[in-house]
């Protein structure tokens, strides 16, 4: 049986331990944050902003600490903060004997050189503070390296998180005017006026979706759910080989549940036009079509698509990953298939709802993180086959956690009548529903296609000449739906 070991923490590791046991002392500007706290009590204007950039944590010296802890309790309860209010603070914290009384106060009030000087002052804090949190991460990451009884994944998994949650606390966006972003939208619109595709975001390859998307917009998380069997990855596969074939827009597929070259083989299938049990290999191809595989897949090989088949994949080695994608080779999109098969926090295993919740709020992030549209494939509940008659899915049928729906910008459903045979009316071979069922920043509609099983893709509806009933599209039309539009939270 695994030895099971209790998480680390950051006070397992002492900083000034490190230090001593380098022979160094740990960065530190004593002088600054006694500096810092002598401005607060002199000057209250510049408390908000330096309990805005700073925490206690920042603070080395463990009385300056204290008086920080103090003065943030005096300003979260509208008090005024001075060197009177902050001395009875301490005293109600049971806290003044230990940071030397008033007259440690008073000598922090005497050290201010200027108060215009605060910003500085806080940026070296900060600096100071990162550089001991990077040792104190680096000592646990070296100690935990040497437990045999530690899964490396968890290694992996705990170094990241640490260094990420490091990474979150010291990007903070700037409040910006709003002439600031009205320039920067203008300047998008008028950009996007020499594009002659009449598109916003990155196209998707299929016409009857960036008619309604207008393509996929940076920042938005794309849901695309669908019950086992209804061709998930085959639509998103096919989308991935238009964008990058047809476009040369660089995209990133994640799968965890196929592994690469079962994702290429399927590419193949829809590239070449050969069986799929001879490109899987249960029938051997004739030397003609050896060529023809050859000559058909020249554009697909040359193709800016990069697929990742790691699986369990945590949302903190995909947050790395897709940073790195973005940064060296300028990807535009990423694809999961599928989020339900990622891995949470490790504290958050066996909460499986929770750990879902997180999963999807850092697809959000790193979607608005690197300003590209992330695209997460979904299961559905077992309701859709439940109801009796018509099994067009819903908003509460997304699988094991209500924050998918509530994180998305946008949820689509892939919905083919014909694979419940003859028990929903209308039903025709090869006919496929793509709807729409939220969109944040735009209609919900039905978009019809067509999915040729032989060849594992999806193509538009008017390469078939299918129509969806209407019916169907007014159910999912948004303000002329018979249904409470407020269902697909609708933000305009």
């Amino acid at each position: 049986m695994a030895k099971t070991t209790r998480p680390k923490t950051k006070k397992d590791v002492s900083i000034d331990a490190i230090g001593l046991e380098a022979g160094k002392v740990p960065p530190q500007a004593v002088d600054v944050e006694e500096a810092v706290l002598g401005a607060m009590m002199i000057e209250p204007n510049c408390v908000p902003d330096v309990l805005d950039s700073l925490t206690a944590d920042c603070f080395y010296k463990d009385a300056n600490r204290k008086v920080f802890m103090a003065v943030s309790a005096l300003s979260a309860e509208h008090q005024p903060v001075d060197i009177y209010t902050v001395t009875e603070q301490l005293r109600r914290m049971g806290l003044i004997d230990e940071v030397g009384g008033p007259y440690y106060l008073s000598l922090l009030s005497s050290k201010v050189g200027a108060a215009a000087h605060v910003d500085y002052h806080v940026k070296i804090l900060l600096q100071k503070y990162i550089q001991r949190e990077l040792i104190t991460i680096s000592a646990e990451m070296q100690r935990d390296s040497f437990d045999d009884s530690i899964p490396v994944d968890d290694l992996l998994d705990n170094s990241q998180s640490k260094l990420f949650e490091l990474a979150e606390k010291n990007m903070k966006r700037a409040t910006l005017p709003v002439q600031d972003v009205i320039k920067d939208t203008v300047a998008e619109i008028e950009a996007n006026q020499d594009r002659t595709d009449g598109l916003s975001g990155v196209p998707s390859g299929f016409t009857g979706i960036d008619k309604v998307t207008l393509g996929w917009q940076e920042s938005d998380l794309v849901i695309i759910a669908a019950r086992p069997s209804m061709g998930k990855t085959a639509f998103v596969l096919t989308m991935a080989r238009n964008m990058a074939v047809e476009h040369r827009i660089p995209v990133a597929f994640f799968s965890l549940e196929m592994s690469s070259k079962q994702l290429v083989k399927r590419l193949l299938v829809s590239e070449t036009g050969l069986s799929s049990e001879k490109i899987r290999g249960g029938k051997k191809l004739q030397d003609y079509e050896i060529v023809q595989l050859h000559e058909r897949i020249k554009d697909l090989t040359a193709a800016p698509l990069f697929i990742d088949d790691t699986p369990s994949i945590s949302v903190y080695e995909l947050r790395s990953k897709a940073r790195r994608l973005v940064s060296n080779a300028g990807v535009k999109l990423i694809i999961v298939d599928y989020l339900q098969l990622m891995t949470g926090p490790p504290e958050l295993r066996g909460m499986r709802e929770q750990e879902v919740s997180n999963i999807s709020r850092s697809l959000k992030a790193i979607a608005k993180e690197l300003s590209i549209p992330v695209i997460a494939l979904s299961q559905l509940s077992r309701d859709v086959e439940k109801r009796g008659g018509n099994k067009i899915p819903q908003l509460s049928d997304l699988r094991e956690s209500g924050a998918i729906e509530q994180d998305a910008d946008i949820v689509m459903f892939i919905h083919r009548p014909d694979y419940y045979g003859t028990e929903e009316e209308g039903a025709v071979p090869g006919q496929a529903q793509i709807i729409i069922a939220k969109h944040r920043n735009g209609s919900t509609d039905v978009v019809p296609m067509i999915f040729r099983k032989n060849e594992a893709r999806f193509v538009d509806a008017n390469e078939g000449g299918f129509l969806v009933p209407e019916e169907d599209v007014e159910e999912y039309r948004g303000v002329e739906s018979s249904m409470n539009n407020s269902e697909f939270d609708q933000d305009f």
